[in-house]
């Protein structure tokens, strides 16, 4: 998709994103930052997110937020850890640091900082947030950005992995591990209660379905409803901050085996 060059984010509004801009940072933006938003709204627009990934990645990063990360840092975008310190006639009175893992500088402009939170622990809303604010407070930044599971991909988690399930022809453990899944003893044990019990026993494919997604893609997990409850009641303000959500519509069901990741390749969701 061609990305239009007054307002590139536009285009991702259009493959199903979910975009909101906060504190007149739509302005700034657009205004300042045209030739960046391009950069990111061109990288966004071509992500894909492989099924197989989802599955392979026991909720941690998945190899697509590696290329999401590696395509941002080759334009520019990379991780910097801001250091602010304060002093009184010369004697150091308060100092901190902030890291962000995506920092782009546009010379003469200003600067932008982004997050991504693919699947983690909610609080990290919070940490993110703040970190905005205070870097912004001092002039450290310019907008914050963050990239996280859009309302669709959030709702539609279960019916993306059962339909998993149904294509790999999942009805029991033995085809589950012939598929490259490999629940730990406490998920098997959870499944095995629910699809072995006397009364009202669930089908295999979808206990594992259940056991899977509330156990990696929960409530609790960073989400673009978690996001916005937090900057509906202030958390960030007053940062500029522009919000991406990602669509259930960019994954996609391939026929790969599912690999899960290195213990040395899952950083940091």
């Amino acid at each position: 998709m061609a990305i239009n060059k007054k307002d590139p984010i536009s285009a991702l509004t259009k493959l199903g994103f979910e975009v909101h801009y906060q504190s007149h940072a739509q302005s700034i933006l657009m205004g300042e930052f045209g030739a960046a938003m391009q950069e990111l709204a061109g990288v966004l627009a071509a992500v894909q997110l492989p099924i197989t990934e989802i599955i392979g990645s026991g909720g941690g990063e998945t190899k697509f937020t590696q290329r999401l990360r590696r395509s941002l840092a080759e334009r520019g975008w990379k991780k910097h850890h801001f250091e602010i310190a304060k002093t009184v006639d010369g004697t150091p009175r308060e100092s901190s640091s902030h890291e962000v893992d995506h920092v782009k500088r546009v010379a003469g402009v200003g600067v932008l900082g982004c997050e991504i939170e693919w699947n983690n622990k909610d609080p990290f809303f919070d940490r993110d947030l703040e970190n905005y604010k205070r870097l912004h407070a001092e002039g450290a930044i310019s907008v914050g950005i963050v990239i996280t599971r859009g309302s669709s991909l959030q709702s539609e988690m279960w019916a993306l992995v059962r339909r998993f399930a149904q294509q790999r022809g999942i009805v029991d453990f033995a085809s589950l591990d012939a598929a490259g899944v490999v629940p730990t003893p406490k998920q098997r044990a959870n499944i095995a209660r629910r699809t072995e019990r006397s009364k009202e026993p669930v089908a295999f494919a979808e206990a594992w379905t259940d056991n899977f997604v509330s156990n990696k893609f929960g409530q609790a997990t960073t989400h673009w409803d978690k996001l916005m409850t937090r900057v509906n009641r202030g958390v960030g303000n007053p940062c500029p901050l522009l919000l991406i959500g990602l669509p259930a519509s960019f994954v996609v069901f391939d026929d790969a085996v599912v690999e899960a990741l290195d213990e040395d390749e899952a950083t940091d969701q």
